[in-house]
């Protein structure tokens, strides 16, 4: 029995290096599918993690934290915390000071509404006048709106500045109503 060479066996003996570029190109693909197969695994599970921890940051079980831009998004809980509504109220109170100041603003007076004509079940509210520079109410509504807890601005009233003299411009009297909602006891 004599076996006669196949026609492959005769392409590479007839040219050794095209068996070697063959063979090169054939592991480059190889290793090419793996590394791809590799970073879609790795990609799926930095999506999961990312959905993981969004999904506990809506649940309560992690305060999210983050800083946008200039202004730092205040971390906590989604809803008004306190033992009592006068303490969640004076929290809330808390929060809309903090923000008025950190924009640069004055509080001229505030008060609190745990239970009103306007107040919806489980709400409480704050309505507060204060004095800011006009480019500083977008930062505020921003702070107030987009930070932890949920806030909602009810009802936003500014007044003109009236300049003291044609240089200077005035600051905006602001009369603003913020609620959120109280959590109530565990």
């Amino acid at each position: 029995m004599t076996t006669e060479p196949n026609a492959i066996q005769r392409v590479i003996a007839r040219f050794p290096a095209g068996a070697v570029v063959a063979y090169v190109v054939f592991m480059l693909l190889l290793f090419a599918g793996t590394w791809n197969a590799i970073a879609d695994i790795l990609d799926r599970r930095a999506d999961l993690a990312a959905a993981g921890e969004i999904l506990d940051q809506l649940d309560g079980r992690k305060s999210p934290s983050r800083v946008t831009g200039a202004a730092t998004v205040v971390a906590g809980s989604l809803l008004l915390e306190g033992p009592t509504v006068t303490v969640a109220g004076a929290s809330l109170l808390q929060r809309v000071t903090d923000a008025v100041t950190k924009v640069g603003g004055n509080i001229l007076s505030s008060q609190v509404e745990l239970k009103g004509v306007q107040s919806k079940a489980g709400y409480i509210g704050v309505i507060t006048s204060c004095e800011l520079d006009q480019p500083s109410l977008q930062k505020l509504l921003y702070d107030l709106e987009a930070g932890f807890p949920f806030l909602f601005v009810d009802q936003l009233v500014a007044q003109a500045p009236v300049a003291s003299s044609a240089n200077q411009e005035g600051r905006m009297r602001i009369l603003l109503s913020v609620s959120g909602q109280w959590q109530g006891t565990k």
